[in-house]
């Protein structure tokens, strides 16, 4: 099964970070490229110095880049509004992303699980700078 990698594994990877590459590498063993968003392109590419974007690059060209549309985008505002109507706050971008991965029925792969509390999102907690 393949996963979508939220920003901060993206960031990890590109930081060349161990334990994130090598559980990439063992990932991609088993399973087909994983996945990320235009969001995390967006994010990444945000913060992105001169000589970081050849890398950058490098790496999305080997992601497949998941579509999002009026399915996802209603996921995410349903989970925003019951969210909201409980006290917690959810950024819309992170919803986004988590609806993506329940459309495609693969979990999200991110250093931060606590910004996805959605109960039908699988999510894969990578620790961040590991």
């Amino acid at each position: 099964m393949s996963v979508l990698l939220d920003s901060t594994v993206l960031i990890d990877l590109l930081r060349g970070r161990k334990q994130t590459v090598e559980r990439l590498a063992a990932l991609r063993q088993h399973a087909e490229p994983p996945f990320t968003t235009a969001i995390n392109v967006d994010e990444i590419h945000r913060g992105l110095r001169a000589t970081e974007r050849p890398a950058a690059v490098g790496l999305f060209d080997g992601l497949r880049v998941a579509p999002i549309g009026r399915i996802e985008g209603a996921r995410a505002g349903d989970w925003r509004r019951e969210h909201a109507a409980a006290g917690v706050t959810l950024a819309q971008a992170d919803c986004l992303i988590g609806a993506v991965a329940v459309s495609l029925g693969v979990p999200l792969a991110t250093g931060n699980p606590k910004h996805f509390p959605m109960s039908e999102l699988q999510v894969q907690h990578w620790p961040v700078g590991m």
